[in-house]
């Protein structure tokens, strides 16, 4: 059996966590009103969350249609304090489909074509999966923002107004709390959008910073347990209620260049990612994009990531915020 944590506002307006085995119905998780909360719990009793989600008992049924009809879920991870979770994410970590595959393969056979995400590529197919114990090949990194980046499932993804693009990314994203003495601990995984602006990002590469500080949105459920070595999931762009774009994703480590254990590790290496109580949301990278297909988004636009392992679809509508003026005051 599969379990998967949902966060909500229930129907008097407090936070609730949820919880359904495979595809059952979805009960409260009694005396909890947050996963966050769960996972302490677990690293204090040294173990797992599936454990104390069960000594916790069942609550009353949840009506998923209404809380998602209703605009009531969450992400199904953050923390107390936004600051105090970080996003971040890594890219080219994925085999992509047998036509890219075969373009990169030919591409790396010519120097000549070999740009620097190649070359970065080509570390990952090489050194990606490292044997047990050791260390593997260095992926991409990049920082997205706190936890005040994360918007909820269903909410709009709010591009911001100097933004030249706003684009989704199918992602797997792992969910990690830190404990007390620093230990990373994986809560599970979750669908997500990391959504980015690769209109900046294609102007100049050294611009990819810039291009990810975007929102980004992952769940609705939280998987927890491992991640199915094959992901196949759909993502879509529905426009006016047709589907104007629509391709299946791979993930999971049968289709990737580096396993999880070597990315988890280029992460957590860092003492600073190790701070006791904070809260990490992980994005492991795509190989699917509209943009790559030249699909071009604009307002109102809906992004759908689903996948069966994961139960309910991604689902976030596109808006484009209002200009700000940003002033810097002196002292």
């Amino acid at each position: 059996m599969v379990l998967r944590l949902l966060q909500f506002i229930d129907a008097t307006g407090a936070r609730a966590v949820a919880a359904r085995q495979d595809e059952g119905p979805a009960h409260t998780v009694p005396g909890v009103a947050s996963v966050y909360e769960l996972a302490q719990r677990a690293i204090a009793a040294g173990t797992g969350l599936a454990a104390v989600v069960e000594a916790a008992g069942v609550g009353d049924a949840v009506d998923l249609a209404a809380v998602v009809a209703e605009g009531r879920l969450l992400a199904p991870l953050d923390h107390p304090d936004a600051a105090h979770l970080l996003v971040s994410g890594t890219g080219l970590t994925h085999l992509g489909s047998a036509e890219g595959r075969d373009k990169m393969h030919k591409d790396l056979a010519d120097p000549a074509k070999q740009t620097d995400s190649m070359r970065m590529f080509r570390l990952g197919l090489e050194g990606g999966k490292p044997a047990a114990g050791q260390v593997g090949a260095q992926p991409e990194w990049f920082f997205k923002g706190d936890g005040g980046i994360i918007t909820a499932p269903e909410a709009p993804l709010a591009s911001p107004a100097f933004a030249l693009d706003g684009g989704e990314e199918p992602e797997i994203v792992g969910l990690y709390v830190i404990g007390p003495d620093g230990t990373p601990f994986r809560l599970g995984y979750a669908l997500g959008n990391e959504f980015s602006d690769h209109v900046t990002e294609r102007q100049n590469y050294l611009y990819l910073a810039h291009s990810k500080l975007r929102p980004c949105s992952f769940g609705p459920e939280l998987l927890v347990g491992p991640l199915p070595a094959d992901i196949r999931g759909t993502t879509r762009i529905v426009r006016d209620g047709q589907v104007a774009w629509e391709k299946p994703f791979l993930s999971g480590e049968a289709n990737m260049c580096h396993s999880l254990v070597n990315l988890e590790h280029h992460h957590f290496k860092y003492a600073g990612f190790r701070r006791p109580g904070d809260a990490h949301v992980h994005y492991f990278g795509t190989a699917t994009l509209s943009f790559s297909d030249g699909f071009t988004t604009r307002p109102g636009d809906r992004f759908e990531v689903e996948a069966a392992a994961f139960g309910l679809p991604l689902r976030n509508p596109l808006a484009v915020k209002a200009p700000e003026a940003v002033t810097v005051a002196p002292l």
